[in-house]
């Protein structure tokens, strides 16, 4: 297999029921906060949207990845508008 072929491998979300979903305690590792932040972010309505099953919290992939664009966005504006120092 190439190098190529192993990099599509890893951006395909597994199949199944939950193939375009992450839990909490993935995402909380993919960015690198805790889970404890992710339950802030969504008390606060200010991280990306999520479906509760249960007990169990999932994010959509793509959604995860429109939010974190709107962050970019929202940095970029801050930045050349002056906001927080």
């Amino acid at each position: 297999m190439h190098s190529h072929e192993n990099t599509e491998i890893l951006a395909r979300p597994p199949g199944g029921l939950l193939g375009g979903w992450i839990s909490r305690s993935e995402l909380a590792l993919q960015l690198g906060v805790s889970e404890d932040t992710l339950r802030r972010w969504d008390a606060l309505r200010s991280g990306p949207p999520c479906v509760r099953a249960g007990r169990k919290v999932f994010y959509r992939r793509t959604t995860v990845l429109e939010w974190l664009e709107e962050q970019e966005t929202t940095v970029s504006r801050r930045k050349r508008y002056g906001g927080r120092r």
